[in-house]
C-alpha cells in the first residue's frame, strides 16, 4: 500500500469509529458495568492516544502533546509508556468529557495525517508498521466496543436498542452434527507475509495433523438449548474443573443475555430483546460451555492448527458469516447449501481447545510492540474466525484472538470436531 492509499485507509477507520458511536447518547459514553468493559468514551480516547503516543510523541521532531495528562487516562496496558488509570477504575473518569475527548480524537487525527504526509521517506519507513498496526488496533477497538455497547445496554432494566436490523431466521438449517472429513498429514500454518498480520501469526511453520473431522455448522442456539433441557449445566462431570467452578461461583443456567419468561426463550441483542431464534448460531457463551457442550454431545473442540487448515482447504465453497459492514451486529442463521464449511468467517469468534502459546520459532518485539500480543500468551484460550463485530477487511484465516476461559461478553461460539 502506498502513502496516499494508507491514508486514506487511517482516515477511513477513524471515521467509522465516529459513525459507530453516532447512535449513542452522552450518558451511554461512560458506563462500565463490568471491569471486563471499557467505557465508550475510554475506547474513543485510547484509539487516539495510540497515534498520538506511539507514533507522533515518538517520531515528529519537537512534538508538543495535546494534554500530557492523557498519556496517564488513555494508556491500556503498556508498561513501556508509564503509569495508567486501573482498568476497573475507567468508568469513573466523568472528565475529559466526551467533547473534549471527540476535539482531542480531531486533533490528532488531523496531525497524523498531515504527519503522514509530510513526513521524510526515512521516517515513512520507520512509522509505515506502526501506522497499520494503530489502524488494525483501532478495528479491534470498534468490534470490542460493539461487544461493550452491548453489555452496557443490556445492564440497563430498559434494554434499550443500538440499531433496528431485522434478522429473521430460516427454518431449513442442517444441524451441527454433519461432518466433513479432513485428511491429516504435514501441513503448514501461519501468515506467509502477504498481507498485514501481527506477529502472533508468525512465523509460518509445519504441524503434523491426524485425520479430523469438523461440523458443517456452528452450533446453533437450539442445539445449546437441548444440552439445558437434559440438566447440562448440573451434571459436574461434563466440565473442567475450573469451569465447574465458574459455574457454581456465577450461577450459571445458560448462554450470557439469555432470558427466560412465561413466552419462552429470549435474548439481549443490539436491536433490543428478541425472542430466541434457535437456528442461529449461539453466542456469548465461554470456553468451559463450550467445552462442556462438546463433551455432552461425544465430540470435543477443534484445536486451532485444525481450523485453519480446514479453513484453507474449504474457503472457496464456504460460505461466510455477518460481519460488522453487514451492520447485523448478531449471528444470522443461515440456509445450508450443502457445500463447505458454514460461517468458518464471521457470525462468531469460535473456541479451540487450543492454548494461546507462540509459534515455534517465534521472536517478540522490542518495547512497546513487544507487548501488543506476547505478554498474553498465558492462561488465554485461541478463537478462530471473526465475528459479526469484526471489520471484514480487518480479518484473515490466520488471525489468533484469544480470551480466557471464563469471559463470555465477546461474541463467542463453537463448531463441533471428532477425531476421523
Amino acid at each position: 500500500m502506498d502513502r496516499d492509499s494508507l491514508i486514506n485507509q487511517f482516515l477511513k477507520v477513524r471515521g467509522h469509529t465516529e459513525k459507530l458511536v453516532k447512535p449513542l447518547a452522552i450518558e451511554d459514553y461512560v458506563v462500565q458495568p463490568i471491569e471486563d468493559v471499557s467505557p465508550p468514551k475510554w475506547h474513543i480516547g485510547h484509539t487516539t492516544w495510540f497515534f498520538e503516543r506511539v507514533v507522533l510523541q515518538q517520531y515528529k521532531e519537537n512534538y508538543r502533546p495535546f494534554d500530557e495528562r492523557y498519556y496517564y487516562i488513555f494508556n491500556s496496558y503498556y508498561e513501556t509508556f508509564g503509569e495508567r488509570v486501573m482498568r476497573s477504575l475507567r468508568g469513573t473518569l466523568s472528565r475529559p468529557t466526551v467533547e473534549v475527548v471527540m476535539d482531542y480524537r480531531k486533533a490528532i487525527t488531523e496531525r497524523t495525517a498531515e504527519f503522514m504526509k509530510n513526513c521524510s521517506d526515512n521516517t515513512w519507513n520507520e512509522i509505515e508498521l506502526l501506522i497499520k498496526i494503530g489502524i488494525n488496533h483501532e478495528q479491534q477497538h470498534q468490534e470490542l466496543f460493539l461487544m461493550d455497547i452491548k453489555n452496557i445496554y443490556a445492564s440497563n432494566p430498559l434494554q434499550p436498542q443500538y440499531s433496528n436490523y431485522n434478522h429473521n431466521g430460516i427454518p431449513d438449517r442442517k444441524p451441527a452434527g454433519e461432518f466433513l472429513t479432513f485428511a491429516g498429514g504435514m501441513h503448514e500454518i501461519g501468515a506467509d507475509g502477504t498481507g498485514f498480520a501481527y506477529d502472533n501469526e508468525f512465523p509460518r511453520h509445519k504441524v503434523y495433523l491426524h485425520d479430523f473431522k469438523l461440523a458443517r455448522n456452528l452450533v446453533s442456539c437450539g442445539e445449546f438449548l437441548e444440552f439445558i433441557d437434559s440438566g447440562g449445566y448440573e451434571k459436574a462431570t461434563l466440565w473442567l474443573s475450573d469451569g465447574w467452578a465458574a459455574v457454581q461461583e456465577n450461577k450459571w443456567n445458560s448462554p450470557l443475555y439469555w432470558e427466560k419468561d412465561n413466552d419462552g426463550w429470549k435474548i439481549m441483542t443490539l436491536n433490543g430483546l428478541k425472542p430466541l431464534d434457535p437456528n442461529e448460531p449461539v453466542s456469548h457463551v465461554s470456553h468451559y460451555e463450550a467445552d462442556a457442550f462438546a463433551r455432552w454431545a461425544g465430540k470435543r473442540l477443534p484445536t486451532e492448527e485444525e481450523w485453519e487448515i480446514a479453513a484453507g482447504k474449504t474457503e472457496a465453497e464456504s460460505r461466510p458469516g455477518s460481519f460488522m459492514d453487514d451492520n447485523t451486529f448478531h449471528p444470522v442463521a443461515r440456509k445450508d447449501e450443502g457445500r463447505g464449511l458454514n460461517s468458518m468467517y464471521g457470525d462468531v469468534w469460535e473456541w479451540t481447545q487450543s492454548a494461546y502459546l507462540p509459534y515455534p520459532g517465534y521472536k517478540q518485539a522490542p518495547d512497546a510492540l513487544g507487548e501488543y500480543n506476547a505478554k498474553f500468551m498465558n492462561n488465554q484460550m485461541v478463537l478462530r474466525g471473526g465475528c459479526c463485530a469484526t471489520p471484514r477487511d480487518h480479518f484473515r484465516p490466520t488471525y489468533r484472538n484469544f480470551f480466557q476461559s471464563d469471559k463470555r461478553w465477546p461474541y463467542t461460539g463453537f463448531r463441533l470436531a471428532e477425531d476421523a
